[in-house]
């Protein structure tokens, strides 16, 4: 199973405690715990006493897939470039506007 390494490291690191200690709360060994923050490869087994140890849902451990990543990424850059086209919209319509008065005045 593919697990999130960034994940493991951190709720490690939010108990305060060692490789080892996770190793050994999880009954595992020590390298097991480090191939597991290094390449979020993990057995089933694993992940289970991980879960159990971190209290934490299964769901929580998985790696995301690089493509949520990307959406979230494209959302956010669509996002930006309408926002941006509207406001050069918005400006290049106000100054057709003042150009029209400007004509109009004369």
């Amino acid at each position: 199973m593919q697990l999130n390494p960034k994940t493991i490291k951190a709720l490690r690191q939010k108990l305060d405690w060692t490789q080892q200690q996770l190793a050994d709360a999880c009954d595992v060994s020590l390298r097991t715990i480090q191939r597991v923050e290094k390449e979020g490869a993990a057995s089933k087994e694993t992940t289970m006493a991980l879960c159990a140890v971190l209290e934490v849902r299964q769901g929580e451990l998985i790696k995301l897939e690089e493509n949520t990543v990307s959406v979230a990424q494209t959302h956010t850059l669509n996002t930006q470039s309408i926002t941006t086209i509207l406001a050069l919209s918005s400006i290049a319509s106000f100054a057709l506007g003042m150009f029209t008065v400007f004509l109009i005045m004369k």
